[in-house]
């Protein structure tokens, strides 16, 4: 795919984001700045928002002084698509040789003044650092460089020394565990033949659709915090980002079989309707909740084609409510209405006074292909070789907001019944599916007689 700049009017910044850089314009060298860092004493005075700027400028930013902290929007971006140019252990050696060259400059000056307020902020960015991307502190040359630039500091004043806040991830950094529950019973269940019937069904362990709904739920909320930011923004390692992603399309693709196969499966017409129903309002109680990925997967599942050609149960079926939410994830205008609806939530997750309302879980495979488009489609750095730090203010935007709608506790009491079936009860494949359709409701023309008799 052609990579643009991704220059002019395309991208917004984030309300509040100015950094303290002045930056060339394309084609102009940079002027060097003298001492380390922005300066002591000379902060550098607000300008328009970063577009573009060398690697070596953008670090110099990152790195506090006595009068300079960088906002907490540049510190996030930076960090996010820094891993993109520079390995970050690399990049933390980096900051950690411009805080010995400010240490050694304060020290010659005799300026204990700034260095007592330098001390405090080297630390606070370190601190922002392992808090959000945990995940880099796991390779031992980061903690070592993280130490030694701990160690160079606290020294230089006693009242440092027993105030280090180091984030407990640096000594914790397991990836959160998955719920005891969670079976690798994702594989679809295969039939030669008519599938069997099935014990248990959907509404025998659950016939609530608000609670199943906050048990899907649940289980969106837990697979949203494993994995990092910056592998949702293709900034991560390859291996682990592929799982990661490999684990929501899993879990994604298991929702919509299941739902099918908790229709197909029934033998009934009237009962078929009232899974149906159930399913429908399951779809509606997840778009009040914000849990828009579960809606779709439900959405997509009583879509697929050997439920879709039950038309006799669906004539049985209340479907005005279905209707309505098809329409809201509709893909006409590249997920207009979707969209809208995201917006909304993501406004009454700002606003919110508890949790519950706090929730937003997007369309991930939605928001993957966002993602990907832009960074993809756009270069990371610019003819003149600077960094195009316009895109990556976007790709912040976006992984930021998804990483503050993952960060929600989730509200709803565990129902570890209703778990253990959602991961573990089995679902058909797609030739069991048709198998069990066409046993509920005969081939209508004769390609499905055909295939019927293909399959038995």
């Amino acid at each position: 795919m052609p990579q643009t700049a991704c220059s002019g009017t395309m991208f917004t910044t984030p309300s509040g984001f100015s950094p303290h850089l002045a930056c060339a314009e394309p084609g102009e060298e940079e002027a060097p700045q003298e001492g380390p860092g922005p300066g002591p004493g000379a902060c550098l005075s607000d300008g328009p928002p970063i577009t573009s700027a060398s690697l070596d400028t953008l670090i110099q930013n990152l790195v506090p002084t006595a009068d300079y902290y960088p906002e907490k929007a540049y510190v996030f971006t930076f960090l996010l698509s820094a891993r993109l140019f520079i390995p970050p252990p690399e990049l933390l050696a980096r900051v950690c040789e411009l805080c010995i060259k400010q240490q050694q400059y304060f020290c010659l000056l005799c300026y204990k003044a700034s260095l007592r307020k330098f001390g405090p902020k080297i630390l606070q960015l370190l601190t922002e650092w392992t808090e959000t991307f945990p995940s880099d502190f796991r390779d031992e040359k980061m903690v070592g460089h993280l130490k030694d630039i701990i160690h160079r500091i606290a020294p230089c004043d006693e009242v440092l020394c027993p105030t280090i806040p180091i984030h407990p991830s640096i000594h914790s950094l397991e990836p959160i565990a998955a719920v005891s529950l969670n079976a690798s019973s994702d594989k679809l269940v295969a039939f030669k033949t008519k599938p069997p019937p099935i014990q248990k069904d959907i509404l025998s362990i659950c016939n609530d659709p608000y609670t199943l709904a906050q048990q899907l739920t649940h289980v969106e909320l837990v697979r949203k915090r494993r994995g990092g930011g910056e592998e949702r923004a293709g900034c991560g390692d390859q291996k682990k980002k592929t799982s990661n992603l490999e684990a929501y399309v899993r879990w994604f693709n298991r929702l919509c079989y299941l739902v099918a196969t908790e229709i197909c499966m029934v033998t009934k017409k009237k009962q078929r309707a009232q899974v149906i129903e159930f399913f429908i309002d399951v779809a509606r109680e997840c778009f009040n909740i914000g849990n828009f990925n579960s809606l779709m997967a439900i959405i997509s599942g009583m879509n697929m084609s050997p439920v879709s050609r039950l038309k006799k149960t669906w004539s049985k079926a209340k479907t005005a409510k279905f209707f309505i939410l098809e329409h809201q994830m509709d893909p006409t205008g590249n997920f207009y209405n979707y969209r809208t609806a995201l917006r909304g939530a993501a406004h009454r997750s700002q606003t919110a006074n508890s949790n519950r309302e706090r929730i937003v879980i997007p369309f991930f495979s939605l928001l993957i292909k966002d993602i990907y488009f832009l960074n993809e489609g756009c270069a990371n750095r610019l003819p003149n070789g600077h960094v195009n730090f316009e895109k990556f203010v976007e790709l912040a935007r976006q992984v930021g907001e998804f990483m503050t709608w993952k960060q929600v506790e989730c509200p709803f009491e565990e129902d570890r019944a209703i778990l253990h079936y959602l991961h573990t009860a089995p679902i058909f494949s797609e030739d069991g599916l048709y198998l069990a359709s066409y046993e509920s409701e005969s081939p209508e023309n004769q390609v499905e007689k055909d295939r019927w008799k293909a399959l038995r």
